[in-house]
């Protein structure tokens, strides 16, 4: 069996498009997948892989790819096995106790960004997991005071992790249900709840089959923990306060709607590049 890393990485590719088929994987895609997990073997960038194809990985370096590759062509996410993803400016430590952030998430940030708030806003992001949302937001505005929330430990301390690797200083971390932990003066609200309908087929596909199903399904129609959102954030919100919701592409009128009912105002849903609906927002009048 060959060493060298063109060759293994050509085996690899191969062995991961034959798994893929049943998760619509495209060679491409095997091949970066390959790519990402020699490169964290190795703990070099992707530039090596093409400087020194036809340098030999030793025995060590050979098994623990192998064991990557096949971990990964049976389905585990490649950031789990890395245990990282970047995300907006930063590097994230990933684990199964959290979503891996996904690049349409970003988006969310930037319209959090567009919000005219005070200098020294008070900004809150709900069911936080890897800190992902609150950490991009607290890193291009050092003078925001931002607050992550979650009701789990383990997420919480992930995201307490990746604070201290990205050296972002002006965030605090609360344990609790949505809401209920924060004062009631917040300039800002963001959240990337779950909002996945518990039957939606799509569970047991791909990635998302690996991830915490607390994080993705909210009820028969993926609203429940929008709804409870929603209700308590009027309360918490000061006058002029915005509360800005990640949600899926066919829910916009709904969450709009439940946002009007809670008392919220100017409530309007902004697309994704795709041209999808992505997140709504509104504010306390």
């Amino acid at each position: 069996m060959s060493r060298r890393i063109d060759l293994t990485l050509n085996g690899a590719t191969q062995r991961l498009i034959e798994s893929y088929p049943q998760r619509n994987e495209q060679s491409d895609t095997a091949r970066l997948d390959a790519q990402i997990l020699l490169c964290h073997v190795l703990q070099k960038d992707n530039s090596y892989l093409f400087t020194w194809p036809d340098k030999e990985l030793t025995e060590p370096q050979l098994e623990a790819f192998h064991q990557l590759i096949e971990q990964r062509a049976q389905g585990t996410p490649v950031a789990y096995l890395t245990g990282e993803r970047d995300f907006w400016s930063l590097k994230l430590k990933v684990n199964p106790s959290v979503l891996i952030p996904r690049p349409d998430t970003e988006h969310l940030v930037e319209i959090a960004l567009n919000q005219q708030l005070p200098e020294n806003a008070l900004v809150a992001d709900l069911g936080t997991g890897s800190g992902a949302i609150a950490l991009s937001l607290a890193k291009e505005n050092r003078n925001w005071r931002v607050m992550t929330v979650d009701r789990f430990p383990e997420p919480l301390a992930t995201a307490e992790e990746n604070a201290q690797l990205n050296q972002i200083a002006n965030v605090e971390f609360l344990l609790g249900s949505w809401c209920e932990p924060l004062p009631d003066n917040m300039d800002m609200i963001v959240s990337n709840p779950p909002y996945i309908r518990e039957d939606d087929e799509h569970l047991n596909q791909g990635d998302v089959q690996f991830e915490p199903i607390t994080a993705l399904t909210a009820g028969a129609d993926g609203l429940d923990d929008i709804r409870l959102i929603s209700a308590q954030a009027f309360q918490k919100l000061k006058q002029g306060g915005w509360l800005l919701l990640e949600h899926g592409f066919d829910q916009g009128r709904d969450i709009r709607s439940i946002l009007t009912e809670d008392g919220l105002i100017d409530a309007r849903t902004e697309q994704d590049l795709a041209g999808h609906d992505r997140v709504t927002l509104a504010r306390r009048p």
